[in-house]
């Protein structure tokens, strides 16, 4: 069982998709204070108990069947009438227990969450406050958008001192590409990224005049183990611990923040965001039995990767729900498909677009934003936090 909280234009969009009848759905958005809770795989014998308790209240409760053949629910109503449920649920007993434990989480979360810092070196930024920015740096000949642009060793560090004068916050730093169809093509060595990206970084962390953070974009154990041991201060891993059994104990050897994006090798999906939720789930295990606290571990959604253009289009319409999994959420749109195929433009004609996807991610809870246009997308952050953050 798995329960999400719903703002104001979620629980819009939910009862839209499940073809509920205006009059039904006032229930559900009557005021400014009422809180939703979206629970998925109710057991028949939960939901019982759940649709009594409420019917004795002043919250309202709408189960239906969802498109994996299971019950969910959508339950409503001002937080003191959702705690009034929930204490009744955990006095019950047993699994109606256990699903009012659930529910106090996701509220709790919600309505309070907790602080979170982001230690990266000599670094330290807090979630939430404002949205930071990643700026890409591709040290490759062939990545989708700037493949060959900063492939030797004095465009590249040009880059990187220019994004950081722009307002970048960390630059992400990848030595192969993850263009589409790349899983189809011979693969890049950890020798061969390595000869790519070690230069950059050990020139870069000899340089005084420069601070912001480092990470490494890489699946490869070996090459975040060089990385790592040169002083890069974060991982960014595009499979989440699944590629290299050995890459999740590198990065709890250095005891660095890890990033775990979504991905997989096809678009079959079940039921997309319980699946992706599922998934990444099994990423944070990964890094648990590694020894990496949850302090440690950001998530990303994977536009682009393993998902098809209208899931794409979904997974960014449930961004909530991803992030209730409670971590920080790093998103990465810029330039890339989700874009092109919606405006029907080039790879280098994206920006308005990225910056719609960026406006749209931060206020349905990314917290860092991954880009190759600093500048720009600084300016789209600083905006967007200013409505969003206060």
């Amino acid at each position: 069982m798995h329960a999400v909280y719903l703002d104001h234009n979620l629980i819009k969009l939910e009862l839209k998709h499940i073809g509920l009848a205006t009059d039904i759905t006032d229930r559900f958005i009557f005021h400014s204070v009422c809180h939703n809770l979206k629970l998925r795989h109710i057991s028949h014998t939960d939901l019982p108990e759940l649709e009594k308790l409420i019917s004795g209240s002043n919250a309202a409760i709408y189960s239906y069947r969802d498109p994996a053949e299971s019950t969910s629910a959508i339950i409503s109503g001002t937080e003191a009438e959702l705690l009034g449920v929930i204490d009744k649920l955990k006095s019950t007993g047993g699994s109606a227990a256990e699903l009012g434990i659930i529910l106090s989480q996701t509220l709790s979360r919600a309505i309070n969450p907790p602080p979170v810092e982001l230690q990266l070196g000599k670094q330290r930024y807090s979630i939430g406050k404002r949205t930071l920015i990643m700026g890409i740096l591709n040290l490759t000949p062939d990545s989708f958008s700037d493949g060959g642009r900063f492939y030797s060793l004095e465009q590249a560090l040009s880059q990187a001192h220019q994004m950081a004068a722009e307002g970048a916050d960390i630059i992400d730093i990848g030595g192969e590409s993850t263009r589409p169809g790349y899983e189809n093509v011979e693969r890049v060595s950890a020798k061969e990224e390595l000869k790519r990206v070690m230069p950059v970084i050990e020139t870069l962390k000899k340089d005084n005049s420069f601070k912001l953070p480092l990470s490494i974009d890489t699946y490869k154990a070996e090459t975040a183990e060089k990385a790592l041991e040169a002083g890069v201060e974060m991982l960014n891993d595009v499979w989440g611990f699944k590629e290299d059994s050995d890459i999740a104990a590198a990065a709890a050897r250095y005891k660095v923040p890890v990033c775990l994006m979504h991905n997989r090798r096809n678009t079959d999906y079940k039921d997309l965001i319980p699946d992706i939720v599922s998934e990444l789930k099994d990423s944070i295990a990964l890094a648990h039995k590694a020894g990496i606290e949850d302090s440690r571990i950001i998530i990303d959604p994977g536009i682009g990767f393993g998902k098809d253009y209208r899931q794409n289009l979904e997974v960014m319409l449930h961004l909530r729900e991803i992030k209730d999994l409670g971590y920080p959420l790093l998103l990465g749109t810029s330039r890339k498909s989700i874009v092109g195929k919606t405006l029907n433009l080039p790879v280098d004609d994206r920006i308005e677009g990225t910056a719609a996807t960026i406006a749209y991610g931060i206020s349905n809870g990314a917290d860092i934003v991954r880009v190759h246009d600093v500048k720009q997308m600084k300016r789209v952050a600083v905006m967007t936090d200013a409505m969003t953050r206060r």
